[in-house]
């Protein structure tokens, strides 16, 4: 560092402290118990007054200065000063501070000193008044501009306190020159608080510097994605990074060995599975640290990722023309704009295009939020978020950890999925904030279970320590300092930290609008053919595909299974297969340890249903889908309930707290099972799947729910 960076270090500090001094709060002063306005800025802007008038460098001064205190100003009176040699350690700081040396006084003495504490004490405010020195000046309005944390409302106040002329100095308006003498108490008092004020102005302005100098430096930046990187043409071509889309390479590379795969997505993960971020995660991150990976325990105790591999498993975009033996390549941080299904190219959204010979689109699909929330301002909406990647589990988490209250809105699959999991997760926490969660549904899953399951259901959570609100809908959103104040319809008010909205997703469609494919518009998603084929050599899959189901008609399906099930099918259909599509696809949900539930077909509460129950089971999970095992529970007598709308309202007390622990529940339509609901019983979704095949009426359901055991 050079003389020259060193005096302009001096200069800037000396600035920032003038900063702090002119803008510090009202002093309070312990003998008289009142309040003291700038007392330390008014004392040392007399002072310096004072010296310009009397300027002279080749003599000493003698300076006579105002001291406010609370009852007016004092007057000391004179104090000599002796200048020492120009070539002192002192007047070599003034002079690189930019300051005449013989300008300064070397020392400053007030009269009717007590003691020698005060005076040295005055003599230690001596060097803080030296250093601001060059801070007061008529460019103080310009100088103060440098700190972007001071107002425009303390500036304005500061010039009502001082005025300068044209040569530079100046007095403050309305200051008299003298008063009667004030107590020697009350001035060290203010000058200690000054000079405290003074250094420590400078030490965090110093130290808030560095700290950031540091941040910045050591921070690389992440380098944009370049498409030049990316092959002109490929073999084949997966538009979206999601479970549909790498299903379909494995399914690819099964039936051709050197198939050279190239993967488009606008994420920055390599391929991931999303069902655990709302389940299996959270359980697993309550024993310990989550790794880069993100491992989490299956409910069978096997250990997985959740990602489908290793970030070594896949091959730079650059090198997948020249890899012999093929494989994939992911090209994150790209949009596809559109697709020219004719001369099969697709082009990215800077314009950049690569031909293919089989394509495939699965975009998946994008959370829904809700007007209230988009139309609000950005305070507002900063307080709030969606949950869908893992960037969100880590951002949800951190709230969590830091004890904060969170609101989810919805009743669905992720909705009460994630209240339990929180809940769960605040178990272990003292003094842990709320989980709400708000809907203006009647019970928990009221869309997918029974009347009387979803309420039994309901009462389930509440138990699980989440504060369940059913019946309400938002009204306003606003924010004060810290929390957002929801209002409810039930006049109710809620206060939360952050909010976040489970609402349902929406199919990522706008590839259509330039590339003359057909979405449908009840349903959304790419209308496609029985071979999941929306134009020749052009096939969707996963949540953005609309497909016919010869059972149950035209359907848009946005589960794990399904992903995968018409990823592989679109994948082998892509080499040639030509298969129809007539997978009856599963799903699956957990809330908390006491329930877990798998499904097919047509799960809807609009349509009549039968359910069969065991009495006074105790059930453990076996399995969550991801891996198969046996399972292994133990059932009792079974009760049988009547269809639902004939069925009144069952509410969850302690004689009834166990009828519903394990069961199955059956759905029709025209008198024919279109789904089958299985409630706390695992590894029997090959059976529902062959039962729902058959298209065909039973006179007796209790018969059909003996062959899913669920009392041996």
């Amino acid at each position: 560092m050079n003389i020259c960076s060193l005096r302009g270090t001096q200069l800037q500090l000396c600035r920032r402290a003038f900063i702090l001094s002119s803008n510090s709060r009202p002093a309070f002063h312990p003998t008289t118990k009142t309040v003291t306005i700038r007392e330390a800025h008014s004392a040392l802007y007399q002072m310096v007054k004072k010296q310009q008038k009397t300027q002279n460098k080749n003599q000493a001064s003698e300076t006579k200065y105002p001291i406010r205190s609370t009852d007016g100003y004092r007057s000391p009176s004179k104090s000599s000063s002796t200048i020492k040699s120009a070539n002192s350690p002192k007047a070599k700081l003034l002079n690189e501070c930019g300051i005449p040396f013989s300008s300064m006084p070397s020392t400053i003495s007030s009269p009717n000193q007590q003691s020698m504490d005060n005076e040295q004490k005055i003599k230690s405010q001596e060097n803080y008044k030296e250093l601001c020195r060059p801070r007061l000046s008529c460019n103080t309005e310009v100088l103060r501009a440098v700190n972007c944390n001071v107002s425009r409302k303390a500036s304005s106040e500061n010039k009502e306190h001082s005025t300068c002329d044209k040569t530079g100095s100046g007095a403050p308006t309305g200051t008299p020159e003298g008063g009667d003498k004030g107590d020697d108490k009350t001035k060290t008092i203010l000058l200690a608080l000054a000079g405290a004020l003074g250094v420590g102005g400078l030490m965090y302005y110093f130290m808030k510097d560095k700290s950031e100098t540091t941040t910045t430096t050591s921070t690389p930046e992440i380098p944009k994605p370049n498409s030049a990187d990316l092959p002109k043409h490929v073999p084949y071509l997966l538009i979206g990074g999601g479970t549909a889309s790498f299903s379909a390479f494995r399914a690819i590379k099964s039936n051709d060995a050197k198939a050279k795969v190239l993967m488009i997505t606008d994420e920055n993960h390599k391929p991931y599975m999303r069902p655990p971020l709302s389940k299996e995660l959270w359980y697993t991150a309550l024993k310990g640290e989550i790794s880069n990976d993100y491992r989490f325990k299956q409910w069978t105790g096997a250990e997985r990722s959740l990602y489908f591999e290793p970030e070594e498993f896949f091959i730079e975009p650059s090198k997948l023309s020249d890899s012999e033996n093929g494989g994939i390549a992911v090209a994150q941080g790209f949009k596809v704009q559109k697709v020219d299904p004719t001369k099969r190219i697709v082009t990215l959204s800077d314009g950049y295009e690569i031909t293919y010979d089989q394509c495939l689109i699965a975009t998946g699909c994008t959370p829904k939020n809700l007007q209230i929330f988009t139309d609000a301002p950005p305070g507002v909406r900063e307080k709030v978020m969606v949950y869908r990647t893992p960037e969100d589990f880590e951002k949800l988490r951190k709230y969590l950890d830091n004890k904060k209250t969170v609101a989810i809105i919805g009743n669905g699959f992720l909705g009460s999925e994630l209240s339990c999991s929180l809940a769960n997760y605040n178990k272990s926490k003292t003094d842990a904030g709320r989980i709400y969660q708000i809907f203006p549904e009647t019970a928990n899953m009221s869309k997918i279970l029974p009347d009387y399951l979803s309420k039994w259901t309901m009462e389930k959570v509440k138990a699980q320590g989440v504060c369940v609100v059913p019946d309400a809908s938002l009204k306003s959103v606003q924010r004060d300092n810290a929390h957002l104040n929801l209002a409810l319809s039930t006049g109710e008010t809620i206060m939360a930290d952050v909010v976040v909205v489970c609402v349902g997703c929406e199919a990522n469609t706008d590839i259509a609008n330039g590339s003359g494919l057909e979405v449908d518009k009840n349903l959304g998603g790419f209308v496609v053919n029985a071979e999941l084929e929306a134009r020749r050599n052009l096939f969707v899959a996963g949540d953005a595909s609309c497909f016919y189901d010869p059972l149950l008609g035209r359907r848009r399906v946005e589960h794990h299974d399904h992903s995968v099930v018409s990823g592989r099918l679109a994948g082998e259909n892509m080499v040639g297969k030509k298969k129809p599509y007539a997978h009856q696809s599963m799903f699956w949900s957990d809330l908390g340890p006491e329930i877990g539930y798998e499904g097919i077909g047509l799960i809807d509460s609009s349509l009549p249903t039968v359910g069969v129950f065991a009495l006074g089971t105790k059930t453990e999970r076996q399995t969550d889908n991801l891996t198969e095992s046996p399972s292994t529970e133990d059932g009792e007598q079974t009760k049988p309930i009547a269809p639902s709308q004939e069925v009144a309202d069952v509410k969850c007390n302690e004689e009834q707290a166990d009828n519903y622990g394990r069961g199955v529940v059956f759905y029709l339509r025209d008198d024919k099972i279109v789904g089958i609901l299985l409630w706390n019983i695992f590894n029997r979704i090959g059976l529902a799947r062959t039962i729902i095949n058959q298209n065909k009426k039973y006179e007796d359901l209790n018969e059909v729910a003996k062959l899913f055991e669920i009392h041996s």
